[in-house]
């Protein structure tokens, strides 16, 4: 990417479409609406609105592993296994 720059370090509009593209590529609701082209503002949008999801998620996981690490008896196979998990 850095040879697309100009040599006061600024990013080209190619670049920027392209990383756009990108972007939109890796969101859940831009995948299912196909090749149609989102606003940048509202793709922005959408990005950040994924992200919150997803540390929601992270966070509700932690905490159902971690009350069922709780009622677990920490030496058990299902321990173990989650153990071994988590070190991976």
């Amino acid at each position: 990417m850095s040879s697309r720059r100009s040599s006061r370090g600024n990013i080209s509009d190619e670049e920027i479409n392209e990383l756009i593209s990108r972007l939109q590529a890796l969101l859940p609701s831009s995948r299912r609406r196909g090749s149609s082209q989102a606003s940048t503002t509202k793709l922005l949008k959408e990005t950040c609105s994924y992200i919150k999801s997803l540390h929601r998620e992270v966070d509700d996981l932690s905490d159902r592993l971690s009350d069922l690490m709780s009622t677990m008896d920490h030496n058990s196979p299902g321990a173990e296994i989650i153990r071994s998990i988590l070190r991976s």
